[in-house]
């Protein structure tokens, strides 16, 4: 070929420059990280001559999938073309010694890994040159108006794509406490272990071709990513369990961050990370999703119902002997709270009004079209009843609206109804606010006001016939008082009986304190006693339960929940009453303190303070230390082997902060006796 003939040269994929212009800046400088529907620019290079567009042609193919080919549609024409929006384009920019070559996916093209080639046809030659120009990821990009996760606010944009810090909630109802949590969705190493979960999928191990040509439709990524998070039936990131037994492995209360979690699994070959519970799994499935592009927000559902036969109601029994509670026959269980997620996306598969958030549940609980998976399921569908939505409305708007039914079940098997709780389900739904890090209520997202007309009525449409409830005000009340309890006190707790009748009552009065785990598992019972009193007409009694710490503190679950029971029957009649509350035990929290400023890549220093709040001495006390762009996991011993009780343990941890700008620090303890203890800051990190 003569020496003025053309040649393909070097290319400049300007990873820097887009990847800022696609909100991908904060994954990688190096690679280039791209999202659908939104233009890229290269910059590519010629040698011996100029390229002159009227006479030379320039084609560019890009490639995804396991085997690219035309016929499938895995291996496509870029067209030179700036007209059709729904079909990948380029355009031609020449300058003296190379072209910025603009190349435009569409919006519903598929997410994935490709490889993008450029094919010259120079004027006058028949040699045809191609080169490789280079990989990129292609991501969903809720900024483009024509995407299925389009989303027109940037403040939520900020919070649920571009936040690697948020908020999950645990506690009880009467006590919600917020847990720090690092989603880390735009560490470097993450996007590849995203496409590894899809890419270990069983539909993608079975067939990668229909998988790749599916990776444009977002309900299918976020049914993949529900079913993987869990390791039940697949090659899932995480294990579940309950048990209180986490010795061969990590226990779920450990755990401040996605990252560990995402980095064990890849790094063993897929093989499942031990152990998660809703909120864990319910995080992590919110980074995958994040970091593909899928706004994403954690949920927590207080008095969560688990209904597993569909009937909407779940059944509490409790024996006629001692008035303690039985195990339910079909396991229906009422959890003290529940998390799961919603993603934003339209649904063209259901008819018109269910675009939005969409309930996406990795915890396995009920299998789903045979895998432990649940959603997506419009919100909208939930609060109005339309149960026959896809996926998975029944079991979900059982999670919110369940009837709680009590049975007191006799020696011979008979039972008696003892009444129906019609608001004990989905006490209060939230989600860490978009503009700060308090709370956001979304109960009215999921349903009518507790008690209105329309919300019996969105029951009945749910299926249900509204049960009948005793129309008569009965006469015997019980309240239940306490003053918010720390874990290691001693606290009272005051149960009131009020007789509004004009009748004097001969009354029986059964008190029980109960550990439980956050699922409703009750594990012991370790204060009981009943009395028996007149209770005149028209007066309260007190009565009054000592819990100590003594009694409770070796039977308590990881989570800190006392269930308190008062069971009250009028002797002579019919009338029982029953009246429960769950009891969060407060926790300390551990003083994090930034020493010297923090400067990016230069080694900064923080200081942990923890004071051991309870009366007997901790042992194997372990510090966890995380934070995105500052520091990947750290774990650090405390320094005294055991930690007496009202002693001071001071820990000094450092670090070199990798990312500038506003960061959060994660810190947990843990030791034999006491852990999920939480600490956190925030650090602004700054170039020198």
């Amino acid at each position: 070929m003569a020496t003025n003939d053309l040649y393909l040269g070097a290319v400049d994929l300007r990873c820097e420059a887009n990847n800022t212009e696609h909100h991908t800046i904060e994954i990688d400088t190096d690679r280039l990280l791209v999202r659908r529907g939104q233009e890229f620019r290269l910059h590519v290079e010629f040698k011996h001559r100029a390229f002159l567009e009227a006479e030379d042609q320039l084609a560019v193919l890009v490639d995804t999938g396991p085997a690219p080919s035309e016929a499938d549609g895995t291996r496509i024409k870029v067209l030179n073309s700036r007209v059709k929006w729904d079909k990948w384009t380029f355009s031609l920019q020449p300058t003296p010694g190379h072209i910025q070559l603009a190349v435009h996916s569409p919006p519903t093209a598929c997410t994935g890994c490709y490889k993008i080639y450029l094919i010259l046809y120079p004027s006058g030659s028949e040699s045809i040159q191609q080169i490789t120009a280079g990989d990129f990821h292609l991501l969903f990009n809720p900024w483009c108006k024509e995407d299925a996760v389009y989303l027109p606010d940037e403040d939520l944009l900020q919070e649920y794509i571009l936040n690697e810090n948020g908020l999950l909630y645990h506690g009880s109802y009467a006590n919600i406490y917020s847990l720090p949590w690092n989603f880390g969705q735009f560490e470097k190493d993450v996007i590849d272990i995203c496409f590894q979960i899809l890419d270990n999928s069983p539909s993608a191990l079975k067939n990668p071709l229909a998988d790749a040509l599916r990776r444009s439709d977002p309900i299918y990524i976020s049914r993949i990513v529900t079913a993987m998070v869990n390791a039940n039936d697949d090659k899932g990131v995480l294990l579940g369990r309950w048990d209180g037994n986490y010795s061969n492995g990590i226990a779920p209360t450990r755990w401040i961050g996605s990252l560990p979690i995402l980095r064990l699994w890849s790094s063993s070959g897929a093989d499942n990370v031990r152990y998660g519970q809703c909120w864990v799994f319910a995080a992590v499935a919110c980074t995958v999703l994040r970091c593909l592009g899928i706004p994403s927000r954690c949920v927590t559902n207080y008095s969560s119902a688990h209904d597993t036969d569909g009937n909407l109601k779940v059944d509490q029994y409790y024996s006629s002997d001692d008035y303690s509670r039985m195990p339910s026959k079909r396991k229906d269980m009422v959890w003290n709270y529940h998390s799961w997620l919603e993603s934003w996306m339209t649904r063209p598969d259901l008819p018109p009004g269910y675009d939005g958030w969409q309930v996406l549940d990795p915890t396995p609980q009920e299998r789903s079209d045979g895998i432990y998976s649940c959603g997506p399921c419009p919100v909208k569908a939930i609060k109005e009843g339309h149960v026959d939505v896809k996926y998975d409305a029944v079991f979900i708007f059982a999670e919110v609206n369940a009837d709680v039914v009590y049975w007191l079940v006799n020696k011979d098997g008979s039972r008696k109804e003892l009444g129906v709780k019609q608001h004990q389900v989905g006490k209060q739904i939230i989600t860490k606010s978009a503009y700060t890090d308090e709370k956001e209520d979304l109960t009215h997202d999921y349903k009518y006001p507790e008690g209105s007309t329309k919300e019996r009525e969105v029951y009945s449409k749910a299926g249900m016939k509204i049960r009948s409830t005793n129309a008569q005000q009965k006469d015997l009340k019980i309240s239940i008082k306490y003053a918010q309890p720390i874990l290691g006190s001693d606290f009272d707790v005051y149960f009131n009986v009020a007789n509004h009748g004009f009748m004097d009552k001969d009354i029986h009065l059964t008190l029980s304190a109960t550990t439980i785990t956050y699922n409703g598992v009750i594990l012991t019972e370790f204060n009981k006693r009943s009395t028996t009193f007149m209770l005149k007409a028209a007066t309260v009694q007190k009565e009054v339960l000592r819990l100590k710490y003594k009694d409770y503190g070796e039977h308590l679950s990881e989570h800190n929940l006392i269930r308190l029971t008062a069971m009250l029957i009028s002797k002579g009649t019919s009338d029982v009453s029953l009246k429960e509350r769950d009891v969060f035990l407060n926790l300390p929290q551990l003083t994090v303190k930034v020493v010297g400023e923090p400067i990016l890549y230069r080694e900064l220093t923080v200081q942990i303070k923890f004071a051991n709040p309870l009366p007997i001495t901790l042992t194997r006390g372990i510090f966890s230390v995380e934070g995105t762009g500052l520091t990947d996991l750290q774990e650090i011993k405390s320094p005294t082997a055991a930690i007496h009780p009202g002693q001071d343990v001071v820990v000094n941890v450092s670090f070199t902060p990798s990312k500038t700008g506003l960061r959060k620090l994660m810190v947990d303890f843990d030791s034999n006796r006491l852990r999920d203890v939480k600490g956190s800051t925030n650090i602004i990190v700054r170039r020198a």
